[in-house]
């Protein structure tokens, strides 16, 4: 597990991002992960850990890089809204990153948390991955974008007040448009239900009033989901 730096021609200053890698010997998939609106924090970087034990050369960029979460959240969040801007390139830096690495197969797949999650899913349209998982994302405000897109697993917690309706959205457009898919909302899950902690400014006791964190068995299955995606688009040779 490394440190690297980033760069690109429309790149956040000090752009930086965690890797991990896998126990056996590559060259590996890649896969770039997308963190959530707390920034890189040790669950994000757990999560890129587990990738790398499913065998997949694994890069999360600190889309906060230039000056913090509070300077870069409302750049960040503006960009994902247009989607156009720095972060796209931040993003884009990390997924070249990957394909330059001898280490990488030269497939790439993204995943994304919250905000990141909203990433993966314009990303998912532009035709630079083989596979996306998408997890709690906010939906493209044009679900059009995603014609086209490569095949997406998705998930979302049915406690989740923010995204009410939006695993159903986003399968009904992904139907629409004959991407690949597989949609699923967790009943008993709220936000953030995939970490393995509970992050971010607030009390423990307030997010879990407010069904954010941390929901095991829901992860557990919904990990499982995405590694058979990614088992099927992202680590065959075709």
């Amino acid at each position: 597990m490394s440190t690297v730096a980033l760069t690109g021609p429309e790149t956040s200053t000090g752009l930086s991002a965690y890797v991990a890698r896998p126990s056996t010997r590559g060259p590996w998939p890649g896969v770039v992960v997308i963190h959530e609106a707390w920034g890189l924090d040790d669950v994000v970087r757990r999560q890129a850990d587990h990738l790398a034990s499913l065998g997949y050369l694994a890069i999360a960029p600190d889309l906060f890089s230039d000056g913090g979460g509070l300077r870069c959240i409302r750049g960040v969040m503006a960009a994902m809204t247009k989607q156009q801007g720095r972060a796209f390139a931040d993003i884009e830096a990390a997924r070249r990153w990957l394909l330059d690495s001898e280490d990488c197969t030269g497939k790439v797949g993204v995943i994304g948390f919250c905000m990141g999650g909203g990433f993966a899913l314009v990303l998912a349209g532009r035709g630079e991955y083989a596979v996306a998982a998408p997890n709690y994302g906010m939906l493209p405000k044009d679900l059009a974008v995603l014609k086209g897109a490569c095949p997406i697993v998705a998930s979302y917690g049915g406690k989740d007040a923010g995204f009410k309706g939006a695993a159903q959205q986003l399968a009904q457009a992904l139907a629409d448009h004959g991407a690949p898919h597989d949609v699923r909302e967790y009943a008993e899950a709220g936000h953030s239900f995939l970490n393995d902690a509970s992050n971010g400014p607030l009390p423990t006791a307030l997010m879990r009033i407010a069904h954010v964190g941390p929901h095991p068995e829901s992860a557990a299955h919904a990990w499982g989901r995405i590694d058979t995606f990614f088992s099927r688009y992202l680590a065959t040779k075709s």
